[in-house]
């Protein structure tokens, strides 16, 4: 055989070789993307940052119920103000890091999920450091996460102890979310709160929703901070609640 046909016969072999490499790597990435499209109603994507359904079913479109109050006169309502703010977090993705510091406050690229909370409050205007210690100088005795004992570099970071500021000085919604269900899901909106179970996670309530009009929300959990479907997270939930706003 002569070396001009080995050649090409060689030629055709890697030829082929590389067909089949690419149709296995294709089908591997269709595989990979159809399972991150579908683990946990998308969470691996969206806590990526890549926010993408698969068009099934019809799109739920829940009106905005959310509260007008401009308190610093820009244009923007308080609500919004509030997701643009805990949003940010999403987008310098905010290091989840557990630490005290003196002052209270973490440096602004790092923090945990309670941190996203009074970040984003913060860009409507409101102190919740100083109004949570204030309640709690005044009545300690509710907050049991402070064992007695106030530490304002810390006490207003802690779940259990917003857990009990919002119960006590915040609107109080349902807890129960049915997805495609309008008149429910009117009760979720931009800027509230939620508070899961076991009073160890807490969360932002995002002006973003999924097909079945489900709300996303805004959080702090390792390694970063995320914006995602509030239902992939599995978690029950404990309080829900909005910021009086005209107060």
């Amino acid at each position: 055989m002569s070396q001009k046909i080995e050649n090409k016969i060689l030629g055709v072999t890697s030829l082929r070789r590389i067909k089949i490499t690419l149709i296995v790597i294709t089908v591997v990435f269709c595989l990979l993307f159809i399972f991150a499209l579908s683990f946990r109603s998308g969470f691996i994507l969206d806590f990526l940052g890549i926010h993408i359904e698969l068009p099934i079913g019809k799109k739920v479109i829940v009106p905005d119920d959310y509260s007008l109050v401009d308190s610093n006169n820009n244009g923007i309502p308080d609500p919004i103000e509030i997701v643009n703010a805990a949003r940010y977090e999403v987008k310098q993705r905010t290091k989840y890091q557990s630490n005290y510091y003196a002052g209270g406050y973490p440096p602004d690229d790092e923090g945990v999920c309670t941190d996203v909370i009074w970040r984003g409050l913060k860009g409507a205007g409101i102190n919740l450091k100083d109004l949570m210690d204030k309640d709690i100088k005044n009545n300690i005795e509710l907050y049991p996460r402070t064992n007695g004992l106030r530490e304002p570099n810390i006490d207003f970071r802690r779940v259990p102890n917003q857990y009990v500021f919002f119960e006590r000085f915040a609107e109080s919604l349902t807890t129960e979310i049915i997805p495609g269900d309008i008149e429910n899901l009117k009760k979720w909106q931009p800027g509230d709160i939620v508070v899961f179970k076991g009073l160890n996670h807490v969360a932002i309530v995002s002006d973003r929703r999924a097909r079945d009009g489900t709300p996303f929300i805004i959080h702090n959990s390792p390694p970063f901070a995320s914006e995602v479907k509030l239902k992939s997270l599995n978690r029950e939930i404990k309080g829900h609640y909005r910021w009086k706003y005209n107060k």
